[in-house]
């Protein structure tokens, strides 16, 4: 998580959409600069509005708005399968050396997720809350030039990034009838993903 007092914004580290890099490349830019834990490194929208957000708005005023990154759903579980199938994690009970890309789709979709196919999910780390604390820009991870125009016409700053912690590639295949049970069984992400626009414009989910 990143905060830039003086622009009134927060950047959220939504997991596997490329943050990583914009905190190496603004960090020097932001009034602070939260790298660990992970868990609040990637704090979502319910921890900042709890923890976070209460000192912010004492310290330095008026709701700060708040942007973020969304990977389109299968792409974004594709990033935690690779991720998860790095030299070192093998033997791990997160480790998906011994599970294809479909079979871990279709643990994903369970109510009673296995440890390797427990990674979380985008709709709820954006979820807005009750009080009304919910992202005001929310950016597509394939909209890089629309993200970095955004930060640096806010910030008045001027930044390249590069790429940090990346999955390793590979080709992933994904059966049809996995792929729709999934889109049942999270339709929520879709609906997300789907209503994201222009200038990080999007349609948010409604709150708990």
């Amino acid at each position: 998580m990143l905060l830039f007092s003086k622009a009134k914004l927060v950047l959220l580290c939504v997991p596997k959409t490329g943050t990583t890099a914009y905190q190496t490349a603004l960090g020097p830019h932001a009034a602070m600069v939260v790298r660990d834990p992970p868990e609040l490194k990637h704090a979502p929208v319910f921890r900042y509005n709890r923890f976070y957000r209460p000192a912010l708005e004492k310290f330095i005023g008026t709701p700060l708005d708040i942007v973020a990154v969304m990977r389109e759903p299968v792409d974004w579980l594709g990033s935690w399968y690779r991720y998860r199938r790095r030299p070192f994690t093998k033997g791990q009970r997160t480790s998906t050396h011994d599970v294809t890309f479909d079979e871990f789709i279709d643990a994903y979709t369970r109510g009673d997720k296995p440890p390797f196919a427990n990674v979380g999910s985008q709709a709820k780390f954006l979820e807005p809350q009750k009080n009304g604390t919910a992202v005001t820009h929310l950016f597509r991870y394939d909209d890089q030039d629309g993200l970095r125009k955004f930060l640096q016409d806010r910030l008045g700053v001027t930044f390249d990034t590069g790429r940090e912690n990346a999955s390793p590639d590979m080709s992933l295949a994904l059966s049809a009838e996995t792929e729709t049970k999934l889109r049942r069984k999270c339709a929520d992400e879709f609906t997300l993903w789907e209503g994201i626009g222009e200038n990080g414009a999007y349609r948010p989910l409604p709150a708990p």
